[in-house]
This record gives C-alpha cells, sequence and structure tokens, in this order.
C-alpha cells in the first residue's frame, strides 16, 4: 500500500537535493524510502552513515512509513 509522507532533508542532504523537503509517496520501510531517494537525488551516504527519524522521534530502518508522518533522514554532523 502506498502512503505519502514528507520528507526533510538536512545538510549535505539537503545540498545534493536541492530543496529542504518534498512529498513522496512510498510502500515500504524507511530504508526502502531512503535507497529510492538516494537513487534519485544522487545522495553521496550510504543508510549505514544515517539516523532517521520520525515524527521527531529516532525510528529504525526497518520501520514501515505511516501515512501523514514527517520522515527525517539526519546525516553526520561535523564539528568545527
Amino acid at each position: 500500500m502506498m502512503t505519502r509522507v514528507t520528507v526533510l532533508y538536512f545538510a549535505s542532504l539537503r545540498d545534493a537535493a536541492g530543496i529542504d523537503s518534498e512529498r513522496v509517496e512510498c510502500d515500504g520501510d524507511l530504508r526502502a524510502l531512503y535507497e529510492a531517494l538516494r537513487e534519485r537525488h544522487g545522495f553521496a551516504l550510504p543508510v549505514e552513515r544515517l539516523r532517521v527519524a520520525v515524527d521527531g522521534a529516532f525510528a529504525r530502518w526497518s520501520d514501515a512509513a505511516q501515512e501523514g508522518s514527517e520522515v527525517a533522514f539526519i546525516p553526520p554532523v561535523s564539528g568545527g
């Protein structure tokens, strides 16, 4: 079943996508969602380098995307 979510991009992912957020349809878990978006936008970072959050709380990559949720892919933070 297809679900619609809002995806938020930060740091290098935002730069690669050229946008802060977008509404997308997905039909799998959060890992599949990221992989589809990685292919679309050319993200360099693999899943293992990211954290994922749903509606403001950290989630597992194996969690299913829920209709209307806000999904954030969070790359490593570089200090300075």
